[in-house]
């Protein structure tokens, strides 16, 4: 009798961890499948590619041949992200570049820089971000989350785009989240200084980045440059770390295991971010956002092309962008 209780119990067992794994392989989405599409010689910077979404990225990237500058903010952890994808990828091309962007003076610094060693830009992932944290500023004394996943963003591209279009055809992926589709762009206080959610601020600043991807794209027409923006999906990486529900010691035990086959890992994460920046079917697609490989639909925040317009105005005026110096106002 205890033998059949056990044998029955390791089969229901063995079936749930078998569906669970099904499951999990089912939920990471859609994958780049060009094998083919080579990036050899191509010059391209990813923000954030110490961990996570970015790493993953700057992995796939340079495995495929690609001069990957790796822009990030800790260089400690970089360099130690740098040495694996050099080991993994047999590719040197690989680079760390201080890139702070909740500094707008970092942002600068890292793109005079690179301009001085390099003259061509091939692709540009902005793929760094912040998510639900406590409010904090940037030096500027931005919200953070706006101004690392947007501000920093703006500025950086708006800095490079001149050697873009030199470079061109080129690309510029903007990581942004299905999040967007409950964003609203508080005009009235755009800097959460009379109330702040972090929630609320984390899916203003992702529908900021497509917003900025639309109307960059209509800026940019007639120059061979190209912007889309990308959802990953839900992505189990560092970004959850303020999200309690993920990280407390009671989750660990009783939650992530059930939310864990719902979760991608972080090379699934990366595959829409690869696939607009190498697919050669979208050499001339701009203005666009993706999920798992594939177009999908905005929300209706997202297509206020005047709304979009407001926010270049004021990202500009706050970034510096025309006149040298940025100011929160």
């Amino acid at each position: 009798m205890f033998r059949s209780k056990l044998v029955l119990g390791m089969s229901v067992t063995g079936t749930l961890v078998g569906g669970a794994v099904m499951l999990k392989d089912y939920m990471q989405g859609g994958r780049f499948k060009r094998g083919d599409v080579r990036a050899d010689g191509k010059v391209v910077i990813v923000t954030g590619a110490n961990t996570g979404i970015g790493k993953e990225t700057a992995m796939f990237l340079a495995r495929r041949g690609a001069h990957v500058y790796m822009a990030c903010r800790d260089m400690t952890r970089c360099e130690t992200a740098r040495q694996e994808v050099v080991l993994e990828t047999k590719n040197a091309n690989v680079y760390c570049r201080q890139c702070d962007l909740s500094s707008l003076q970092s942002v600068r610094k890292f793109a005079e820089q690179f301009k001085q060693e390099q003259n061509r830009l091939d692709i540009l992932i902005n793929n760094a971000g912040v998510m639900r944290c406590p409010r904090s500023l940037t030096k500027e004394g931005i919200e953070l989350q706006l101004g690392v996943n947007h501000m920093g963003h703006f500025l950086l591209t708006n800095l490079l785009l001149d050697m873009l279009k030199l470079s061109a055809p080129s690309r510029i992926v903007v990581v942004s989240s299905l999040a967007h589709t409950r964003g609203k762009i508080n005009v009235q206080d755009l800097n959460s200084e009379k109330s702040y959610d972090p929630a609320t601020a984390y899916e203003q600043s992702k529908l900021a980045n497509i917003l900025f991807t639309r109307e960059l794209a209509k800026r940019l027409q007639g120059t061979g440059v190209t912007v889309n923006a990308v959802h990953p999906g839900v992505v189990d990486t560092e970004l959850m770390r303020h999200m309690g529900l993920f990280n407390s010691w009671f989750s660990s035990i009783l939650i992530k295991p059930f939310a864990w086959p719902f979760l991608k890992t972080p090379i699934f994460g990366a595959q829409t971010s690869v696939y607009a920046a190498l697919d050669p079917d979208l050499e001339k697609v701009s203005g666009q956002y993706f999920s798992d490989c594939a177009p999908k639909d905005v929300a209706d925040q997202a297509k206020d092309d005047k709304l979009a317009q407001w926010l270049w105005a004021v990202s500009e005026k706050w970034t510096g962008t025309l006149t040298g110096t940025a100011a929160v106002s």
